[in-house]
């Protein structure tokens, strides 16, 4: 993928709009100097609170009148009052009403007036005093909003990029629900910047990929990039629900009483066979990376088993290779927000981060590094860029080993078969916990010890010739560094953090919105083995990733299996696993048949970056082989959670 040393050149505003911009947010004395930084120099007590309803131009609900969305605003009072207009920055939201959003499950309150009391998250106690409008965006369907939930199709999308339209003057919107009184945005500049977390992220990624003028950057957390990849891995279901179970979960009372047709049209296209439709092609974010003019400021857990990291992945190597000026933050949490696993340096990097993009201060976030990975529990290092400079493909091959089903992995092609039969009650843990041993239900293929550490960047792929003894067979590939750590407990129903007691405080308060959020520290595991990468599929998905077919059995099939995004580093000393099975519990779903499967061990490899690539590989890999494996079983964290049907809701998740 192309690569830069830093990130695209800030686009500069006019000269005109810079002497706006200095004179709204500096005191006279300090008026000489190019601004580095916003100050809260405004009064949050005092802010201007509305609300506001856009005119959609659609008519999700069928009740013969375009659906108008809800849009709470909270916007410094100083500015306006001098006609000075100010940046916008967006959370558009399905859970603002029904499930709350952050670590401590916040909604939106509302006084008399209807006007917003309570906006959840710290954006808008720390932002309005430093210049910024914040606005929040019911999504269509949702809390005071009018419409349909479409689960990221054009309902979704258009909730929030027909407010960005509104926001630059392009859009309609009035001051009630239905009545013809129109709203003006004359106290904005139009620069907006979208932010959210897993759902609301989401619906950054789409409103970016529609290529929308006025939005100038998006902040995805844990975000979604294609909605058939939240559902299903080549046609293998990663759930037992499908959208239309979502849609129903964040829809408001009224929305699910007007919305039975757009809830059948959900279940008609998306059916759980996990063949691809045109549902799925609406709701892929990616195939559009090339409308992208926002910048990114991209962030995700790398254990994040609910929105999974391929999504990160593929949204960014597409926006890579389209040139889009991006940033990324890589932690070892499962889902969850950074101000709760980094927040001092969350809030200054983002603060930073809009200052550039929205306001057009050159305060040097533009030449830091790209990356930031969290390599050991609130441990942190940098990349100039990602992945880095030397990264390339190495194909790692498996080979039988002395004992079935405990094989070697190189660079030299191997010979012979293995052979397991799917346990459905079995997860990637129970196959890394006996990677030493034989055991029926996985093929195992591991390193001698690593004489050097081997870096692991970006997204892999595994490739396996497969022979079944039924008609339906999935697959799972998972990548294991076997060796003693410490990690983030990300399978720990927080996920890796612990939400304490203290709280710290970031912005200003007023009596019904607190800038004071619960403290949170890592929670941590001690482990044998890590695993950090997986990818599955349907094996009936081996000529076509969007279509099926049942199999032959008996029949061998060859098919490729996408691992996830990643950045982990196996230290010397450690070994690197890969691991070949069926059904990983409670990450996928089992297929309706119990088969065994038998690899072509010579036309099974892995394709996997590695920082300065194969030759890397047999510098680290070139040490003895290993003594006796181990009897013991290996610890690591718990087995995967089936609960995640829902992308972030509240909690931890939110």
């Amino acid at each position: 993928m192309p690569t830069r040393t830093r990130f695209t050149t800030w686009r500069p505003l006019a000269t005109a709009a810079i002497a706006v911009l200095m004179a709204a947010f500096l005191t006279p004395a300090a008026a000489h100097a190019a601004p580095r930084e916003s100050q809260p120099v405004y009064s949050y007590a005092n802010a201007i609170r509305e609300a506001v309803w856009v005119d959609t131009g659609l008519d999700a609900d069928g009740d013969g009148k375009t659906d108008r969305v809800a849009v709470d605003i909270v916007r410094p009072r100083e500015p306006a009052q001098h006609h000075r207009r100010v940046p916008v920055i967006m959370d558009a939201s399905p859970y603002y009403s029904c499930c709350g959003r952050g670590n401590e499950s916040q909604k939106k309150t509302y006084d008399a007036n209807g006007d917003v009391v309570q906006m959840p998250l710290f954006y808008d106690n720390y932002f309005v005093p430093r210049g910024y409008a914040f606005v929040g965006v019911d999504l269509a369907g949702t809390n005071r909003s009018d419409g349909c939930v479409d689960v990221g199709g054009r309902s979704d999308i258009q909730s929030a990029k027909a407010v960005v339209d509104w926001l630059n003057g392009r859009a309609r919107a009035y001051t009630t629900r239905t009545g013809t009184v129109r709203a003006t945005a004359n106290w904005t500049n139009g620069r907006t910047g979208m932010i959210g977390k897993s759902w609301d992220g989401t619906i950054a990624n789409g409103v970016a990929a529609t290529g929308v003028k006025g939005l100038k950057t998006i902040v995805p957390i844990s975000a979604i990039s294609s909605w058939y990849d939240y559902y299903f891995a080549k046609g293998a279901p990663l759930y037992d629900s499908g959208p239309d179970w979502l849609s129903d979960y964040v829809e408001s009372p009224g929305a699910r009483a007007q919305c039975a047709a757009v809830q059948q049209r959900i279940v008609a296209g998306a059916p759980r066979t996990g063949d691809w439709t045109p549902f799925w092609t609406e709701r892929d974010y990616v195939k559009d990376a090339g409308k992208v003019r926002a910048s990114v400021f991209l962030v995700h857990g790398m254990q994040d088993l609910n929105v999974r990291t391929k999504h990160f992945g593929q949204w960014w190597d597409a926006l890579a290779k389209r040139g889009v000026e991006r940033k990324i933050w890589l932690s070892q949490t499962g889902h969850v927000d950074p101000f709760d696993y980094r927040r001092g340096a969350w809030v200054d990097t983002l603060h930073r981060w809009f200052d550039h993009e929205l306001l057009g201060y050159d305060n040097g976030v533009d030449r830091e590094p790209m990356a930031d990975i969290e390599r050991h529990p609130d441990q942190w290092v940098t990349s100039t860029i990602w992945p880095p400079r030397g990264t390339a493909t190495a194909t790692l091959r498996p080979a039988a080993g002395t004992q079935p089903g405990v094989g070697a992995l190189g660079l030299t092609r191997g010979s012979g078969t293995a052979t397991f039969t799917d346990n459905p009650q079995l997860s990637e843990t129970d196959w890394a916990a006996q990677i030493d041993k034989t055991t029926p239900d996985k093929a195992g293929f591991i390193t001698k010890p690593l004489t050097r550490d081997l870096r692991l960047s970006g997204s892999s792929k595994v490739t396996v010739t497969a022979t079944p003894t039924t008609p339906t067979a999935h697959l799972s590939a998972v990548l294991v560094d076997l060796g003693p750590d410490t990690v983030r407990d990300y399978a720990d129903a927080a996920e890796g953090i612990t939400t304490l007691t203290d709280r710290s405080c970031w912005g200003a308060s007023t009596s019904g919105d607190s800038a004071c959020f619960r403290s949170t520290a890592a929670k941590t595991a001690s482990v044998d083995y890590t695993v950090f990468s997986r990818g599955w599929a349907d094996l009936g998905n081996y000529a076509s990733d969007r279509k099926g077919v049942p199999l032959t059995p008996g029949r061998a099939y060859t098919i490729t299996l996408d691992l996830a995004a990643t950045d982990h580093v196996v230290p010397a000393g450690h070994r690197l696993a890969l691991i070949v099975a069926g059904t990983d519990k409670d990450l996928i779903d089992p297929p309706a048949d119990k088969p065994t499967l038998t690899l072509d061990l010579s036309r099974t490899s892995a394709r996997v970056m590695l920082v300065g690539g194969a030759a890397a590989f047999a510098r680290a890999a070139s040490g003895k082989a290993s003594a006796t494996a181990s009897p013991r079983r290996l610890d690591g964290v718990r087995g995967p959670s089936g609960t995640h049907r829902v992308p972030g809701p509240a909690g931890q998740g939110g």
